[in-house]
């Protein structure tokens, strides 16, 4: 069996330059931060989560749609956000130019930009959407091992929504 899924577009957003900037500037900025990072490691987790999900639901999206929202959704925290505008407001505006430089359309580049401005709206998590944004928040949430975190009892995530067993 052969696996040869066509992820160009997703490897051109891991070598676009600015892509690397934010990396670099996330390392940066969370260098003594305690809890979960948002890291190249959480974003590949936030990816694999959703794509299993979209297999056993049978969702049929794109694989490109998740792992470019996945690889895209928290790179906001990379910068200061002057405005208050929140970090995912700052991660659409940073992902918009790097999707069109990677080669999405207009109606891609729509559909992942709404995944990455609801990732953390808590009001997905009560819909029963069956889309790329009610997905990318759901495999974001799942990918945090609070089960593992040492500093668990710190977290302002509430009892309720700590992952502390493995789940799907």
């Amino acid at each position: 069996m052969s696996f040869d899924y066509n992820m160009t577009r997703v490897n051109r957003i891991l070598n676009h330059p600015d892509y690397k900037k934010y990396l670099v500037q996330l390392q940066e900025r969370e260098r003594e931060r305690k809890f979960c990072c948002h890291n190249i490691s959480h974003f590949l987790d936030v990816a694999r989560i959703a794509y299993i999900i979209n297999l056993e639901m049978k969702l049929d999206i794109n694989i490109e749609l998740i792992y470019s929202a996945a690889l895209l959704h928290d790179i906001g925290k990379a910068v200061n956000d002057v405005e208050n505008v929140g970090h995912s407001r700052l991660s659409a505006n940073l992902a918009e130019p790097i999707l069109y430089d990677c080669g999405f359309v207009d109606l891609e580049v729509e559909c992942i930009l709404d995944a990455i401005l609801n990732h953390n709206n808590e009001k997905i998590k009560v819909s029963h959407n069956n889309n790329l944004t009610s997905l990318l928040y759901r495999a974001d949430k799942l990918s945090r091992p609070c089960y593992m975190c040492d500093v668990r009892n710190l977290c302002y995530w509430s009892l309720e929504n700590k992952n502390l067993q493995l789940k799907i």
